[in-house]
C-alpha cells in the first residue's frame, strides 16, 4: 500500500466511524461544523508557544485578544476585542487600553487587565518561539513588570522607542497576544512554568469556543462557549479532522460527511465544482512556499551555490501543472497585498546557469537531504526539484515526515534543505522582514527559532540595520522603498529560495455560510458560521 492509498483508507475510515454506526450519513448535524484539514503541524495549544498554521486556527477561536479582526470584514483592520478603547501618549511610546466590562473566561473567572498584562509578560518571560513578536518592542523578562503595567481596569504598554501605533496593535492580533486566564493557568503551574505544560494540551481562554480534545495527527474538537461576550456561536461543536490526502477530502465532502475541505488539489477542485451541493471558495493568502538552505553546510553556504539553487526550480512548470490556481510564482518575502511587497521574479529554471555557478564554487557530486511535510503538493514540489537538480549533478534525497517531525528537525538545524511554508503573524511588513531577513544572534545557544534566518544559521549582520530602520520609518513612501531595497538584496544573497504565494481554494457544502480562513492576515474563524 503506497502512502496515498494508506492515507485515503485511514482518513475515510476515521471520519465514517466518527459519525455513523457502519454507514455514511448524508450530511453533518445542523449545529455542527466538520472540517477536513492537515493538522499534523500542531505542537502546542499554549498561545505563548503555538506558532503553526493549524494551531493558530484553534487559538483564533478559543482565545480573545486586546484587539482582533472582524471575521466578516477583514478590510477594517484591527478592531476592539477585550480592550474597548485605547489612548496613545504624546511621545508615542505608551498606549493605554481600557478593558471591556463583564467579559468572562470559560472557567467563569472574570477577564481583567491583570490577566491581559500577565499574559503578555508571561509570553516574554517564557521566551518560546513566537516571543520575538513582543520582544522587538524592547520587552525583556527583567523589565516587563515596569513596561507592562495595570491601573484598575486599564493596561499600559510602554515600548523602548516610538513605533507606529498600527504596528504595535497589529502585533497584538497575533496568537501570542491572546489573553490567558491567569488563575486557571497558575493553578496548573509546575516547577515555575506558568502553566506551560498544562496549556500545551489544554486551553484557558474567553473566546467563542473551548477545547474539548486534541488528538495529535488525528483531530481537534471544540465546544461553543455559551457565555462568549460576542454571543454564543450557531455551531455548537466544531470538529477538525486530520485528513492529509486531497482525494480523501473530496470523497468525504461529496458524501456530506464533512462541511469543509481545506486541502483540495487543483484536480479535485475542478471535480468538486461540478458536484451537487458544493461551492468553491477562494482567498488570496499571505502564505509563502520556500526552500531553505542550511548555512552550517560547508557547500550550501557558498554564495554561488545559493544562487544556483534558485535556478534549479521549475517555477513555471509547477505553477502551470499540479499547483494550477493554488500557488503562483512569488520570489519575495513580502506577500502580495502587503505594504512594500515586490513583484520582481528574476529567477527561472536554467540548468546551464546553475551548472556554471556550481562549477564556479568548485562543487561536484553534491548530495543533500531535503525535509518535506507529508502533503501531496509538497512531495510533488520536492520531486520536481529532485529531477531538475539531478540534471545539474546534484543528488537530492527526500525525507518525508509529519509537519511536527519536519519542523523539529528544521528548527534544530539538522536538515540540509527544508521545503516549508510561512504565513504572516500580523498585517505589517515587519512580520516577514523581521524573520526572513533579521537574526540578531546567530549562535546555536540563542535558540532564536522564531527567526527563519536563525533556523538556517544565516548571519544577517548586513540586513539587521536595514530591517530596524524600515520598521521605524514613519513616511510610508520611504518605508516602501526601504522594503523594496531589502527584498532586492535578499533575493540575490539569502539562502532562501522563495517560490510561491498561495491562493487557498476550499470546498464547502453550499449550506455553510460565513466560513473564512482569514484572508492574508489571520486564521480561520468559526464564530459567525451558520447553516
Amino acid at each position: 500500500m503506497n502512502i496515498w492509498t494508506k492515507s485515503l483508507a485511514g482518513a475515510t475510515m476515521a471520519v465514517t466511524l466518527s459519525f455513523t454506526s457502519g454507514m455514511a450519513i448524508a450530511e453533518t448535524p445542523a449545529n455542527m461544523l466538520v472540517i477536513a484539514n492537515r493538522i499534523d503541524d500542531i505542537k502546542s495549544m499554549d498561545p505563548a508557544q503555538s506558532f503553526e498554521f493549524a494551531g493558530s486556527d484553534v487559538n483564533q477561536n478559543v482565545y480573545s485578544k486586546l484587539v482582533n479582526f472582524d471575521p466578516l470584514d477583514y478590510d477594517k483592520g484591527y478592531v476592539p476585542d477585550l480592550a474597548e478603547s485605547w489612548v496613545v501618549s504624546e511621545d508615542g511610546m505608551s498606549i493605554t487600553f481600557t478593558m471591556r466590562d463583564g467579559v468572562m473566561f470559560q472557567s467563569g473567572n472574570p477577564v481583567t487587565a491583570d490577566d491581559a498584562a500577565w499574559s503578555l509578560r508571561r509570553a516574554v518571560i517564557l521566551n518560546k518561539t513566537p516571543a520575538f513578536i513582543l520582544t522587538q518592542f524592547g520587552f525583556t523578562p527583567e523589565n516587563v513588570n515596569e513596561t507592562i503595567t495595570v491601573d484598575g481596569n486599564t493596561l499600559t504598554i510602554k515600548t523602548d522607542k516610538r513605533y507606529a501605533t498600527s504596528f504595535l496593535l497589529n502585533c497584538l492580533t497575533a496568537t501570542i497576544g491572546s489573553v490567558v486566564d491567569m488563575k486557571t493557568a497558575m493553578a496548573n503551574e509546575v516547577d515555575g512554568d506558568m502553566g506551560n505544560a498544562w496549556l500545551n494540551t489544554n486551553t484557558a481562554g474567553s473566546g467563542a469556543y473551548s477545547l474539548v480534545s486534541w488528538k495529535p495527527n488525528d483531530s481537534v474538537t471544540l465546544q461553543a462557549f455559551p457565555g462568549y461576550y460576542g454571543g454564543a456561536p450557531a455551531m455548537e461543536r466544531v470538529i477538525v479532522r486530520h485528513v492529509a490526502e486531497s482525494a480523501s477530502q473530496r470523497l468525504l465532502l461529496e458524501a456530506g460527511d464533512i462541511d469543509v475541505a481545506r486541502n483540495l488539489n487543483p484536480e479535485d477542485v475542478a471535480g468538486a465544482r461540478n458536484a451537487s451541493g458544493i461551492k468553491i471558495h477562494e482567498e488570496l493568502k499571505g502564505r509563502l512556499m520556500y526552500m531553505g538552505l542550511n548555512q552550517t553546510h560547508p557547500i550550501l553556504s557558498k554564495p554561488e551555490v545559493r544562487q544556483a539553487f534558485k535556478y534549479l526550480i521549475d517555477y513555471e512548470g509547477m505553477q502551470n501543472s499540479f499547483l494550477n490556481g493554488q500557488w503562483a510564482t512569488h520570489q519575495n518575502f513580502l506577500p502580495k497585498t502587503y505594504l512594500g511587497a515586490s513583484t520582481e521574479n528574476p529567477f527561472s529554471l536554467n540548468i546551464e546557469k546553475a551548472k556554471e555557478l556550481l562549477a564556479a564554487a568548485g562543487v561536484e557530486n553534491l548530495e543533500v537531504e531535503i525535509g518535506v511535510r507529508e502533503a501531496q503538493e509538497r512531495i510533488e514540489m520536492a520531486q520536481s526539484f529532485q529531477n531538475t537538480a539531478a540534471q545539474a549533478g546534484v543528488k537530492v534525497n527526500i525525507t518525508v515526515g509529519t509537519g511536527s517531525q519536519i519542523l523539529d528537525r528544521y528548527r534544530a538545524r539538522e536538515l540540509d534543505l527544508s521545503l516549508e511554508s510561512w504565513g504572516p503573524d500580523y498585517p505589517d511588513p515587519q512580520t516577514n522582514a523581521g524573520t526572513f531577513a533579521y537574526n540578531p544572534d546567530n549562535s546555536f545557544e540563542a535558540q532564536g527559532t522564531g527567526y527563519l534566518a536563525w533556523r538556517l544559521a544565516w548571519d544577517t549582520s548586513e540586513f539587521n540595520p536595514m530591517v530596524e530602520a524600515a520598521v521605524q520609518e514613519v513616511d510610508t513612501e520611504k518605508r516602501i522603498a526601504m522594503y523594496n531595497d531589502i527584498q532586492a538584496k535578499f533575493r540575490d544573497e539569502s539562502p532562501f529560495v522563495m517560490m510561491f504565494q498561495q491562493s487557498e481554494q476550499l470546498g464547502i457544502r453550499d449550506n455553510v455560510m460565513n466560513f473564512t480562513t482569514g484572508q492574508a492576515i489571520s486564521s480561520a474563524d468559526y464564530s459567525k458560521v451558520t447553516k
